[in-house]
C-alpha cells in the first residue's frame, strides 16, 4: 500500500522559549512577539504536500513492440526524469537482449551467437543472469522453453514474413530443414562461464532466441531498479508483458485488461498490486497457409505452432517467470499445465482453448474485476 500524508507537514513540537530569571524590557517583548507571529505565520503556511498526478508516456524503441508507462508522480518535471530513468534501463536491456544487430562497443547476445563454435564472449551480467534464468525455465517446463531453438524459429521467422509479403505463395518450413535445424538445438550447447564472465555456444550451428522470455526478464529488473529508486505507483506495459509497482494513489489496485483472443475487446480485467500479468496469444504473430492460421509459438515436439490454446495468461509476482511461463504452457496439455502452474507459490493462469472454452487455476478468480 502506499503510504500517504494525510495531515500535510507538520511541526513536531512547540517552540518553547528557554525560561530565564533576567528582567525584560519592552522592545525585547516588542522583538520576541514579533519572532513569535512570524513563526506562527511560517508553520501555518507550510502547505500540503503536493498529491501525486497521474503521468503517462509511450516509447517505441525498445523489444520491437509498443511499451506503455503510467507513473504518479507529484510533478511533471520529477515524473519526466523517471521516465527517462526508465526509457535508459530498457534501452540497455534491449540492446543487450537483441540477436539481430550489433552496437559499437557492446558484447549482446548478436554478439554470442555469431561467435557460435568459435570462442567465449564476455557479456554483461545481465546476458549471463538472462541465460542462466532462461535454462531453469526449459527445465521446469519440461523442454518447453528452450532459447536454443534459434535455428528453429528463424527458418519459421522467415517463411512467416515471406508469406505475409506475399500471401500467395505463402507456404510453411519443410519439416525437413526444421528437423536439421532442432539437431542443433540442445540447451546444453550454451556455457555460462560466471568465473569468466563469458557465455559461449559451443555448437557452431546452435543460435540462441530470447524472445519467450527477454522482454519479461527486462520488464522485471527495469520495475525492480525503478522501485528501489523510490518509484511507489507505476504500471509498466511491454507488449503483453505488464509489471505493477503498489497500487494507485487511492489504494485501488491496478487494472489491467486481458486480450480476447477472438475480438479487439477484452477478454477480462483482472485487478494487481505489485505483480506481473503476461498474455501469449495467437492472435499476435501469425500467417495464414491454404487458408490456415500458423501462429509464432513453436511447440518443441512437433516443431510446428503449438495447437493447444488460442490464449494463456499468467499472474506472478515475477514477470520473467509469468513471461517463460506462458509460452512453456502454451506446449503442454492443459492437466501436466495445471499441475506444474498448482506446484508455483502466487502463480495463477488462465487458458482459453480453440473451441473458445476457459480454464483457470484454482485462484484466479480471486484477481478478476466483477
Amino acid at each position: 500500500m502506499i503510504k500517504t500524508q494525510k495531515n500535510g507537514i507538520m511541526p513536531t513540537g512547540v517552540f518553547t522559549p528557554a525560561r530565564t530569571t533576567r528582567r525584560v524590557i519592552p522592545g525585547r517583548i516588542a522583538a520576541m512577539v514579533a519572532t513569535l507571529l512570524l513563526l506562527a505565520s511560517f508553520f501555518g503556511c507550510v502547505s500540503r504536500p503536493a498529491e501525486p498526478k497521474r503521468y503517462e508516456r509511450v516509447f517505441l524503441d525498445v523489444f520491437d513492440t509498443v511499451t506503455t508507462v503510467i507513473l504518479y508522480d507529484t510533478g511533471e518535471r520529477s515524473a519526466g526524469e523517471r521516465f527517462d530513468q526508465l526509457h535508459a534501463l530498457l534501452l540497455e536491456y534491449h540492446r543487450l537482449y537483441d540477436i539481430y544487430n550489433a552496437y559499437d562497443g557492446l558484447n549482446n547476445l548478436y554478439t554470442v551467437n555469431q561467435n557460435a563454435g568459435k570462442s567465449p564472449v564476455a557479456v554483461d551480467e545481465r546476458i549471463l543472469g538472462l541465460i542462466d534464468y532462461a535454462k531453469e525455465m526449459d527445465v521446469l517446463t519440461d523442454g518447453r522453453m528452450n532459447i536454443a531453438m534459434g535455428g528453429v524459429l528463424d527458418l519459421w521467422l522467415q517463411y512467416r514474413e515471406a508469406g505475409l509479403n506475399d500471401p500467395g505463395s505463402a507456404a510453411l518450413p519443410p519439416m525437413a530443414e526444421l528437423e536439421a535445424a532442432n539437431a542443433h538445438s540442445k540447451p546444453g550447447s550454451i556455457v555460462v562461464d560466471r568465473a569468466a564472465g563469458t557465455l559461449s555456444i559451443t555448437d557452431a550451428q546452435t543460435q540462441i532466441d530470447v524472445g519467450a522470455i527477454g522482454k519479461g526478464y527486462a520488464a522485471q529488473k527495469a520495475t525492480e531498479a525503478m522501485e528501489q529508486s523510490g518509484v511507489t505507483s507505476m504500471l509498466l506495459s511491454i507488449g503483453g508483458n505488464v509489471c505493477s509497482i503498489g497500487t494507485r494513489p487511492d489504494g485501488t489496485p491496478w487494472q489491467v485488461g486481458i486480450q480476447d483472443p477472438y475480438s479487439d475487446g477484452n477478454l477480462c480485467v483482472v485487478q494487481v498490486s505489485g505483480r506481473s500479468v503476461v498474455t501469449s496469444g495467437t492472435y499476435e504473430r501469425f500467417y495464414t497457409v491454404d487458408g490456415k492460421r500458423y501462429h509464432h509459438i513453436i511447440d518443441p515436439e512437433t516443431l510446428l505452432p503449438s495447437t493447444y490454446y488460442d490464449s494463456i495468461t499468467v499472474i506472478s509476482d515475477d514477470s520473467a517467470l509469468a513471461d517463460a511461463l506462458t509460452t512453456g504452457l502454451f506446449c503442454l496439455p492443459l492437466t501436466q499445465g495445471q499441475a506444474l502452474v498448482a506446484s508455483l507459490d502466487g502463480v495463477e493462469a488462465l487458458w482459453v482453448l480453440p473451441d473458445g472454452t476457459q480454464a483457470q487455476s484454482n485462484g484466479f478468480s480471486a484477481y478478476l474485476v466483477p
